[in-house]
């Protein structure tokens, strides 16, 4: 985004401050107003300022946020919704002040009905704490974002991650929720049954809705058996064209791939720097294959053989714990990796998700965008469903720097929707890509913005957020 488009919303200073006191009569210490803790309530992990709010307050159950939420809507004080704060495009910044409704203390798993492969939790468990806690069950949550997030915050972003290409989105895998609405009514958007043709597809209108709809306080989620056999691979090719090519040759025939990740050669120079690797430095897919025993090794030797024919070299195929976390380790390292080439600066994680038959497209044009910006951005993608990321390393302080890696940005959104791709395939639009949408969505935004006023008339709801300052 163009900072100048960061702008202040017009705070209601007199219904902050009674609402304040108001809500620390009645939670005491679980309200704070210290700088350092509403700084962190602010913190977003981009080039984006940050937006203090004037208290935050910890809560521990729906109804205690169904208070909260009352006593803000009576007195039009904003609400921003925090789960752990990995949000990557100002999700969690204040710009109105108002008050931050942390619900990380609401890490309890309510129910696991392993027979239905479904749990329901609160809002602010982790997707690590679900899954160490499914362990025993051979039931896992596969959607991994990369962060450990609360389940409530990736359900609010759409988040997916790595496993998107087997398992879907959050999107696919958020079976209902809960959530308290801006005037402090609590819906429960549907049950537990896997299908239902009964009215509007509520769960669906607040999965991706960034908090601007209501706060979510409990979800029930889909789970998954844990495969008898995981492997993963990794292959280098020539060139980014080769390795999406052989990625589009696998998914028509059929490969059920897990997870299929790309790099490319600035990346993979990174990762062997930083982790001690010996990688051949060029553009490299990482592979993993769930299933039978057979079914694995079946799926692995098709790969091979594809990729063979896209020159592909170095095919690496391994089963066990302890290999595959050493061939995924190079994929896990990446931010740090990168970071690590350019000591004091700051990375901007992009991202745009583009139908794959045009994903190497995309790349390559945004490699050379990057190049004639004289910018440091290596790529990395979840290529299986289109979705790649250039992390920019620019200097904050350096306006000329920061300018012309929000060109790149700008032009790297554009070409997505060209593309008739999105401006965002995971990350969300918070603050950072508002301007985006309505070029996305036509007169879509029109009845987003319709539906917004109609559930928050008063705009309390995390406001500046997802919509444009004009819708």
């Amino acid at each position: 985004m163009a900072l100048k488009d960061l702008e202040e919303l017009e705070r209601n200073e007199d219904g902050i401050a009674t609402a304040v006191g108001i809500l620390k009569q009645r939670f005491g210490e679980s309200l704070k107003t210290s700088h350092a803790l509403r700084e962190q309530h602010s913190h977003t992990v981009t080039y984006i300022p940050s937006q203090l709010p004037d208290a935050v307050i910890f809560a521990y159950s729906t109804e205690e946020v169904r208070d909260v939420v009352r006593v803000c809507a009576e007195h039009k004080v904003p609400i921003i919704p925090f789960g752990t704060g990995t949000s990557l495009e100002g999700g969690v910044n204040a710009p109105a002040g108002g008050i931050s409704i942390d619900v990380s203390g609401m890490n309890k798993i309510i129910s696991v009905n392993a027979e239905d492969l479904d749990v329901t939790v609160q809002a602010g468990v982790t997707r690590k704490q679900l899954n160490d806690y499914l362990r025993d069950t051979g039931l896992f949550f596969p959607i991994d974002p990369g962060a450990d997030a609360s389940l409530g915050g990736m359900a609010a972003t759409r988040a997916s991650g790595t496993n998107a290409v087997r398992y879907g989105t959050m999107r696919e895998n958020v079976i209902s929720l809960t959530a308290v609405l801006p005037d402090g009514r609590v819906v429960k958007t549907g049950n537990r049954a896997r299908k239902s043709a009964a009215g509007y597809d509520l769960t669906r209108l607040f999965v991706g809705s960034e908090g601007t709809l209501g706060i979510i306080t409990e979800l029930t989620l889909r789970l998954q058996g844990i495969p008898e056999s995981i492997s993963a691979a990794i292959c280098s090719f020539p060139t980014v064209e080769a390795a999406c090519n052989t990625t589009i040759h696998a998914m028509q025939s059929g490969i059920p791939m897990a997870r299929i990740e790309l790099m490319d050669a600035e990346t993979v120079t990174a990762v062997n720097e930083y982790s001690g690797l010996s990688n051949p430095v060029k553009p490299m897919l990482l592979l993993e294959f769930h299933g039978s025993t057979q079914g694995v090794k079946e799926q692995a030797e098709m790969f091979n053989a594809i990729a063979e024919e896209y020159d592909g070299e170095g095919y690496e195929w391994v089963s066990t714990t302890e290999e595959r976390n050493r061939l995924w380790a190079a994929r896990h390292d990446v931010y740090w990796a990168v970071v690590a080439q350019k000591p004091g600066k700051l990375g901007i994680s992009t991202d745009v998700c583009v139908p794959i038959s045009r994903l190497a497209e995309c790349i390559v044009e945004t490699q050379q965008d990057i190049e004639q910006a004289g910018l440091y951005g290596p790529v990395v993608g979840h290529v299986g469903d289109g979705n790649f990321h250039a992390l920019l390393l620019v200097d904050k302080e350096d306006a000329a720097e920061v300018a012309r890696a929000e060109e790149v940005m700008e032009k790297l959104a554009m070409r997505a929707l060209a593309m008739e791709g999105t401006c965002t395939g995971e990350h969300g639009i918070g603050q950072g890509k508002r301007r985006f949408v309505r070029l996305e969505h036509g007169a879509g935004a029109d009845v987003m913005a319709a539906l917004k006023k109609a559930i928050d008339p008063d705009n309390v709801m995390n406001p500046g957020k997802v919509l444009g300052l004009g819708d």
